[in-house]
């Protein structure tokens, strides 16, 4: 991603400290894990979506800062709760929140991080930010919940999958590619056609994810770790909505009982990769990534596309 960083190097470097400004605290417990947080931070691809879907319309300015910091401090408020919610005890390789300091202060965090964004907006009236975002953690919640009610049967059809990841996933990518085009344009109609730019990009992301379940990369999770956790990915809904109803039969009951054992887990592995469910979900993100490419190419060729363009296929050709 050379070249994206060529294009907004510098807005990435004044914006780590004005995120680092957004979420200090006074209390000094809470000042040590923000520290904490800021030093184990991921790719940060949510704030460069922002800039790069802003600097698409016209220059980066300070309300484009404010909404970079905004998708980033709630994007980091979701992951900590999404953390307790799991009972994860890592993250990124480092010790989540609630492994260091316990799920009671891992939830206020998360509260604190809200509480921050959503000052950061009324502070300097930024509604219209607050409205897009605010969207998004609703949907967000929407997804989290909607897959969990579905886990329980594990008779998930396509569709329902992916309403679950367009709310749970998607929705956040989504958000911050508009917000980022409304900073600098104050377009509706741009706003939302860079909003279902986002979307596709947002969906061929996680179907990446799910693709990493079944690859022999080091992604920062052992592979079968969705069918350890239950979780239903698009090459199991294709290979369960394939296979016939004993084959089917089999697998649902690993998932749900035997999501443990590695040779069953790898037997789960090996079932989709033989019914075609690996190279069916890499045509389905393929085909979102180029949906996602046909938006953009509705604006005019500059380096600030190219470099857009450069993000959306490192979404789907990233090792990690």
């Amino acid at each position: 991603m050379d070249f994206v960083t060529d294009i907004i190097g510098d807005e990435l470097k004044t914006f780590e400290k004005k995120f680092t400004e957004a979420v200090k605290s006074q209390t000094p417990m809470l000042d040590r894990i923000m520290k904490y947080i800021i030093k184990r931070k991921g790719k940060q691809l949510r704030p460069m979506f922002v800039f790069l879907s802003a600097k698409l319309q016209a220059p980066i300015n300070e309300s484009t800062y404010r909404a970079a910091a905004l998708v980033e401090i709630l994007h980091t408020a979701t992951l900590v709760h999404d953390d307790v919610v799991d009972e994860s005890l890592e993250r990124r390789g480092f010790f989540s929140i609630n492994a260091l300091w316990k799920n009671k202060i891992a939830v206020l965090v998360g509260d604190y991080l809200l509480s921050k964004g959503l000052l950061l907006s009324t502070t300097n009236n930024d509604f219209e930010h607050l409205h897009i975002l605010s969207e998004a953690v609703k949907q967000m919640s929407e997804g989290e919940l909607l897959q969990m009610e579905k886990a329980r049967n594990l008779n998930l059809k396509e569709d329902i999958y992916f309403e679950i990841i367009r709310n749970k996933t998607a929705s956040l990518l989504s958000s911050a590619c508009a917000v980022g085009a409304w900073t600098t344009s104050q377009d509706k109609a741009i706003t939302e056609r860079m909003k279902l730019f986002g979307e596709k990009v947002g969906i061929a992301f996680q179907i990446k994810d799910d693709l990493f379940d079944y690859g022999k990369e080091d992604v920062g999770k052992p592979t079968g770790n969705d069918i350890k956790e239950k979780k239903l990915t698009l090459p199991l809904i294709y290979t369960l909505n394939k296979v016939d109803k004993a084959t089917k039969r089999e697998l649902i009951y690993i998932v749900k009982n035997d999501n443990k054992k590695a040779a069953r887990v790898q037997h789960v592995i090996d079932t989709v990769i033989e019914n075609g469910g690996i190279a069916y979900a890499s045509e389905k993100m393929n085909t979102y990534r180029d949906e996602a490419l046909s938006i953009l190419h509705e604006f005019p060729d500059n380096e600030v596309r190219s470099a857009l363009e450069e993000l959306v296929r490192y979404t789907t050709d990233r090792k990690y």
